[in-house]
Parts: structure tokens; sequence; C-alpha cells
């Protein structure tokens, strides 16, 4: 097993509109093909971890989600990119049933996403990362027992408090081994920090 890339999408990978459940409202971050471009070329497993309460509520359907990640993979095979999994969590404590759920294992900050990748691919949690906009992105990091944990601006990452709450998860290292969380501007400026992709994508921007 070795490391793995976790992504959040909305505001991560691609900008944040709120509940984004159309292709065409699809834009891409800049920068963020060629991180994963350069994961994928070290044949690091690239997941993506999305909470996805508009499902729950009601306000789009899977159908809808299935489209714009066709669309995102579309985008980013245009630029030799590709995603090796999308985990998706439909639950929120205003969800529709079956959905409502006001802490289901499987939504951030919660592991279940991370846990059932794990379970999916060659992983070594312990030495792998997640990049995100949101607090609850760092600490399904955390409480997954990955290594680390970026934090970007880009997305919500800029909205009051994000930035001082993902700090707020890192855990010095003990017996288990400590948790880093990192800041970044944007996941290209993310990726430059990280031990396995830093070099990789720095020649690929």
């Amino acid at each position: 097993p070795g490391p793995a890339l976790f992504l959040d999408r909305d505001g991560t990978i691609v900008e944040e509109v709120g509940y984004l459940h159309r292709a065409g409202d699809v834009r891409l971050i800049e920068g963020a093909a060629a991180v994963i471009a350069a994961a994928n070329a070290q044949a690091i497993p690239v997941i993506v971890v999305t909470n996805q309460a508009g499902i729950g509520r009601g306000l789009f359907d899977w159908a809808d989600l299935v489209a714009v990640e066709a669309h995102i993979e579309m985008e980013l095979a245009a630029r030799g990119a590709r995603l090796d999994a999308v985990l998706a969590s439909p639950f929120h404590s205003e969800g529709r049933p079956p959905y409502r759920d006001p802490d289901h294992p499987g939504r951030k900050p919660n592991p279940g996403m991370l846990l059932r990748a794990a379970a999916l691919f060659a992983i070594d949690l312990e030495i792998s990362w997640i990049i995100g906009d949101r607090a609850s992105d760092i600490a399904a990091g955390r409480a997954a027992g990955l290594a680390g944990g970026i934090h970007v601006a880009t997305g919500w990452g800029c909205a009051p408090g994000e930035r001082e709450s993902a700090l707020s998860c890192a855990k010095a290292g003990d017996h288990d081994g400590g948790y880093e969380v990192l800041t970044a501007g944007s996941i290209l400026d993310a990726a430059r920090t990280l031990p396995f992709l830093a070099k990789s994508a720095a020649t690929t921007s």
C-alpha cells in the first residue's frame, strides 16, 4: 500500500457555485488538473470525497450528480488527468428520508468516505493527505488517520473562521503519529508542499 491523495470537490477542484448540479456550471480551478495529473504519473490514487447534501435535501438527484461528474472528468481528461474514484455523501441533518441523519459516518467531518476508499484501494492512510476548502475536510482527514491535510483559500476557504477551524485540527506527533495541517492559496499551491507531489506539481504547473 502507498499514499492516496484525497480531494474535496466543490471549492477545491471546481469553483464553488452553491449546490453544483448542472454540467454547464463546472469550472475547474486553475492548477487542479495539473495536480491530479502529477499524482496520476506517480500511480498515486486520486480520490474525491464530497458531501452532497443537495441530494439529501431534494434539490437535485443522483442523475444530476453523475452528469456533473462526467463533465468534470471530461474536462480533466482534456488536460491529461483522471480521478480514480469519487465518493459522495447525501446525508444531512435537514435531509429528506432516507438521507436525514445528523451525524452520518459517511458525511465529513466523519471519516466514512475515506475509510471506504481505503477498503477499495491499496492505500496506506497514515501517509495519505487530503486537500479541501472546509475545516470539515481537514477534520475528516484527521479522523481517518491521515498524515495531514491542507486547507486552501478557494471556495469556502476564505469564509470567516474556516482556516482557524482547519488549523485547530492539527495534532502533535505522539504514539499515533500526529496530524499535520498546512495552508495554501489553492490546490496547486497545496501540491507544492506535499512530500509525494511537490516536485511533480512544480514541473507541471
